[in-house]
């Protein structure tokens, strides 16, 4: 599989994670991109025995595009603190269903995680297992019945922008979990992380890496758009 390596030095690997594949092994057994990289650069830098690459954040398995892993342990626990210390940032861009009234905003959810089920839901804010999930959002372009919105996240819970928009009423195109009353089966969920921003675990420089968003509908679109 092509996997773009969007940057690499001895502690970083930042590739562009391809739609429709796992971060890591789960219970279909497909082929996932962690061991992926491994097995890449196991024959890449002819190396012996296992291959250490750090998982330090994630994507759902049909949303693709900036994810970075750590190639030591010491870049994997700066990392970590990064993102616990909120130095971390994920900027994605989404397509949306309907006319957003408000160009810009900011969305706060309580959110809690069946895991049986592997969904999410809006909770109360009493919640005994809700999590606060907060992000902001801009509007970029309207076109035939569909918002650009780009997002910036300020929490990683699991399926945040997916469930949060569709909460308002403007579930993301493509999503069948969240969206499944408005969109068909096949419709690949229009959902991109296509920048992230964070200091660079040893040479402490800010790095912010992107990816260009897809070409296929509905980003088509909006094609002229710059995000």
């Amino acid at each position: 599989m092509d996997i773009p390596v969007l940057y690499e030095d001895n502690h970083l690997l930042v590739v562009q994670k391809p739609v429709n594949i796992p971060v890591q092994e789960d219970r279909s057994k497909d082929k996932d991109l962690l061991t992926l990289l491994k097995e890449e650069i196991k024959v890449r830098y002819q190396k012996p025995g296992n291959v250490f690459l750090g998982l330090v954040h994630r994507l759902d398995r049909p949303v693709g595009g900036v994810m970075v892993f750590a190639k030591t342990s010491k870049g994997a626990s700066r990392l970590s603190d990064s993102i616990r210390l909120g130095a971390f940032e994920r900027k994605y861009t989404a397509v949306v269903r309907g006319r957003i009234q408000n160009g810009q905003g900011q969305l706060e959810n309580y959110l809690y995680k069946d895991k049986r089920k592997n969904k999410v839901y809006v909770v109360d804010v009493h919640h005994k297992q809700g999590k606060k999930a907060i992000l902001d959002y801009e509007v970029l372009d309207e076109r035939e019945g569909f918002s650009m919105v780009a997002v910036h996240l300020h929490t990683g819970r699991p399926h945040q922008i997916r469930v949060q928009f569709a909460q308002t009423g403007h579930p993301l195109y493509g999503d069948q979990k969240y969206g499944v009353h408005v969109n068909q089966p096949g419709q690949q969920i229009a959902l991109w992380a296509n920048s992230l921003a964070f200091p660079h675990p040893t040479k402490k420089n800010m790095l912010e890496i992107t990816a260009p968003l897809p070409k296929g509908y509905p980003w088509s679109l909006f094609i002229n758009k710059n995000v």
